[in-house]
């Protein structure tokens, strides 16, 4: 469970955030002959100004085309340029309309967050359950609560951590 928080809060961090980062790329995936791989394993991400990060693709200039289809279908509203090697990822200024995008995409990644949360505990569960024959019933069904007191403080810290990205997203 403490998982599925940490993993949510690292995507906020990294990819839901009004202010760029060249950290903010690393997450975006190129497909390549060599298969699919990130693109900070490819190319080397920098910030040259707050409005401006550059991805140096010298180490693999045959991956230079793929990289740049998978910046603008990445979801991030980027349209990068090219430059030989030297791929040019202007950011455009936050607008009101690309805030409310932001929080939606926060409210998704936090549902994601709540299924795998779900699964973590039903799990939990039917392992519990397989081993009813070595434990008595009491001892299961205190864990049963136990387990579900778990899930629903996670869920509560979920819709936090939600609250607090939203505000921050809208100003």
């Amino acid at each position: 469970m403490k998982s599925v928080m940490e993993a949510l809060k690292d995507n906020f961090n990294k990819t839901i955030s009004i202010r760029t980062s060249p950290g903010s790329l690393d997450r975006i995936t190129v497909v390549t002959a060599n298969g699919k791989l990130a693109l900070n394993q490819i190319g080397q991400i920098s910030m040259k100004s707050p409005h401006l990060i550059l991805v140096n693709m010298a180490s693999f200039p045959e991956c230079t085309a793929a990289a740049i289809k998978a910046i603008r279908e990445s979801g991030m509203n980027l349209n990068p340029e090219v430059e030989g090697t030297l791929i040019r990822v202007p950011i455009p200024k936050v607008t009101r309309e690309h805030r409310e995008m932001m929080v939606k995409l926060a409210k998704q990644n936090t549902n994601k967050a709540k299924d795998s949360l779900r699964k973590v505990r039903t799990n939990a569960m039917n392992k519990l359950k397989k081993s009813k024959d070595k434990v008595s019933e009491d001892t299961i069904r205190l864990i049963e609560k136990q387990i579900s007191q778990m899930a629903d403080d996670t869920v509560a810290e979920l819709d936090r951590h939600l609250a607090v990205k939203t505000k921050e997203l809208l100003g």
